[in-house]
């Protein structure tokens, strides 16, 4: 698909910005966690190579802003089933299980910071997950 012209989304480049700049904050607190650009957009990893989660800016002209992270089992046909308006099937993931999450509509920045510990607690090791607990930051 073809990017959707600019002046069409619900969303501006400081929107898009402003995310980024949040989930940075929200992801500082994970141990381990590093930011880095990866197939052209902001991706957030654990040790460097496992996906956290990454942002999306009108991927292949889906006109969306959203966050892109694995769910625990099951959750994704919960949240989906629950508000499609917000939460959809991301291509090339959504087949195992990861949801994406619209950022461009009225996002909740506390329902952010939860799914972004769930995601973590998925995919890093247990070492991280226990020291995580251990500092006392624990969500979820």
């Amino acid at each position: 698909m073809e990017p959707t012209p600019r002046t069409e989304l619900p969303y501006t480049d400081a929107d898009v910005a402003a995310a980024a700049e949040r989930l940075r904050d929200l992801t500082a607190r994970f141990p381990e966690v590093s930011e880095r650009l990866s197939h052209g957009a902001v991706t957030y990893f654990v040790r460097g190579r496992r996906t956290l989660a990454y942002l999306t800016d009108d991927h292949h002209g889906d006109g969306r802003l959203a966050l892109v992270y694995p769910a625990p089992d099951g959750v994704q046909a919960e949240v989906l089933a629950a508000d499609p308006e917000r939460f959809f099937r991301p291509p090339y993931v959504g087949h195992r299980g990861w949801v994406g999450l619209r950022l461009d509509i009225d996002p909740d920045w506390d329902e952010v910071a939860d799914v972004l510990d769930e995601a973590y607690r998925k995919v890093a090791p247990k070492r991280l997950i226990a020291q995580l607990d251990a500092d006392g930051d624990v969500t979820g």
